[in-house]
């Protein structure tokens, strides 16, 4: 049987580490608590930690640093959730620019923070699995020749079609690992959409959009199959 998830909480307020403590434990987690990044880095030395939930304003170090830090470490260290009461957009970009997976400004509902939480650690394990891309410039299938380098999708007989950015990302990543099932969340991740919600469907609306842009037939696609429960896979020879 699997051991549970580790989760590290860095708060330098007891009340709070003794709440998300008790609540997460009763949820199936293992549970470390830290008051400040020196706490903080003997955890990460006996044993580490799967997750962390990482306030900003803390003692000393402050939470950013902490977070550089960990983005640091071989593998690019846990995962990570900004846990704050500084709720400014701008603290909440720097965040995520520092490499934190989602952010919670205080005071948050335990239910919302157990979703991220759980979403978190459900993209963590989904990282390991992806199979790695195909070191190509340019993927030709079907009558279509997608064109990393350049970011363009164009007909085998000229004529570039139009991607958002978003859409062209999502075609990348599913046509640099053809015949491999991908699931939503890697999906996710592979794309760089971090701010996502947990339970966001858009990646279904962006391979919708898709099939209608290199699709014969949209409602029977050759080339971006649905693996049912499972995900999506890419097919080079519609």
């Amino acid at each position: 049987m699997a051991e549970a998830p580790r989760i590290a909480i860095v708060d330098d307020e007891p009340g709070i580490r003794e709440m998300l403590a008790e609540y997460l434990s009763g949820q199936g987690f293992r549970m470390l608590a830290a008051p400040d990044g020196s706490a903080l880095d003997r955890i990460m030395a006996d044993g580490g930690a799967d997750l962390v939930l990482l306030d900003l304003t803390l003692p000393g170090e402050d939470g950013f640093s902490i977070a550089r830090r960990l983005r640091a470490l071989p593998g690019g260290g846990p995962g990570i959730i900004m846990v704050t009461g500084a709720g400014t957009t701008v603290d909440r970009v720097v965040g995520l620019e520092l490499g934190a997976d989602d952010y919670v400004a205080k005071p948050f509902e335990l239910r919302e923070l157990l979703a991220r939480v759980r979403a978190v650690l459900r993209r963590a394990a989904a990282r390991t699995a992806v199979p790695e891309p195909v070191a190509q410039d340019v993927i030709a299938f079907g009558p279509w020749r997608l064109d990393l380098s350049g970011r363009t999708l164009r007909r085998m007989e000229g004529g570039i079609v139009e991607l958002t950015a978003m859409e062209f990302d999502l075609l990348s990543v599913l046509a640099q690992r053809p015949n491999r099932v991908l699931t939503r969340d890697q999906l996710l991740d592979l794309a760089h959409n971090r701010d996502i919600e947990p339970f966001d469907r858009s990646i279904d609306v962006r391979i919708t959009r898709l099939r209608k842009k290199i699709e014969t037939d949209p409602a029977r696609p050759q080339f971006i199959k649905t693996m049912r429960g499972a995900g999506y896979m890419f097919v080079r020879e519609g």
